[in-house]
């Protein structure tokens, strides 16, 4: 519960900070900069060598073949500040990638204004919210964290926008499949007769269908069709629906027992 709480507020404050605080440099130390161009300074050596030189390969062949730039700036007690702007000719095409490991979240992006049009300011605040935070560092790594937020602009890009992040994280699966597990309850409860010689209640099922089809549809599928084109989860939340679907209906038959005509003496 307490991780939950964490994960939420970090929500929040992100959308706070990325909506009111516009990007700002308030240091100018050109020296750290290297003299030769390269779309990646690895200042908190969060990449390994091998890393850094196939993200500076995949960055530069996306600028050539595409016209979007993204950088990487990684920094921890040394910091270039304002003069990476100049460096990297940042405009409204630029995406500037930060990681800083003292903060909070690892990550932190400067969104050049015609990335909106593509994917729009909540994209950019789960982004952070899903790779940046210490219990994705934790399991993955400072690199793979950068790398994988990267990837999934470069999916983005390549797509022709986003809504939302590409994929399925753990505690969201989890949540579209007790949805689903209580969008079948409330439709088992629902078909259950109320009549003698009623199989199903087809009036209460429809009746009371916004309130399954929500659970289900909305909450329980929707978030994985539109993150991940796998089947497998689509299968399992649709197998669960139905078994509760099942255990709701039998579970009903003892409530609308009285239902039943009684017995003659």
């Amino acid at each position: 519960m307490h991780s939950k709480i964490n994960y939420f507020l970090g929500i929040f404050l992100s959308i706070v900070i990325l909506i009111f605080n516009e990007p700002s440099f308030a240091i100018n130390n050109p020296n750290l900069l290297p003299e030769e161009k390269t779309p990646v300074i690895d200042l908190a050596k969060t990449l390994s060598p091998y890393q850094k030189k196939s993200l500076e390969e995949n960055l530069n062949n996306l600028e050539k073949e595409s016209g979007w730039k993204i950088k990487y700036l990684s920094q921890f007690e040394s910091v270039p500040g304002i003069a990476i702007k100049d460096y990297w000719d940042l405009d409204e095409t630029s995406l500037l990638v930060i990681a800083d490991p003292r903060g909070g979240n690892l990550l932190n992006f400067n969104v050049g204004e015609a990335y909106f049009a593509f994917m729009p300011r909540l994209f950019w605040v789960e982004l952070q919210t899903r790779f940046g935070n210490q219990y994705y560092v934790k399991d993955h790594g400072e690199d793979g964290a950068v790398l994988d937020a990267i990837n999934s602009v470069k999916i983005c890009l390549n797509r022709g926008g986003c809504q939302v992040v590409p994929g399925l994280p753990k505690e969201q699966y989890i949540w579209t499949l007790c949805t689903s597990i209580l969008g079948g309850l409330v439709a088992g409860f629902a078909a259950a007769p109320r009549k003698e010689g009623q199989i199903i209640s087809i009036g209460f099922l429809a009746l009371l269908s916004p309130l399954w089809g929500m659970l289900f549809g909305i909450f329980g599928l929707a978030p994985i069709i539109s993150r991940t084109s796998e089947v497998l989860p689509l299968f399992k939340n649709g197998l669960t629906f139905a078994a509760a679907a099942i255990a709701g209906y039998l579970l009903s038959q003892t409530v609308f027992s009285r239902y039943e005509k009684p017995k003659k003496s």
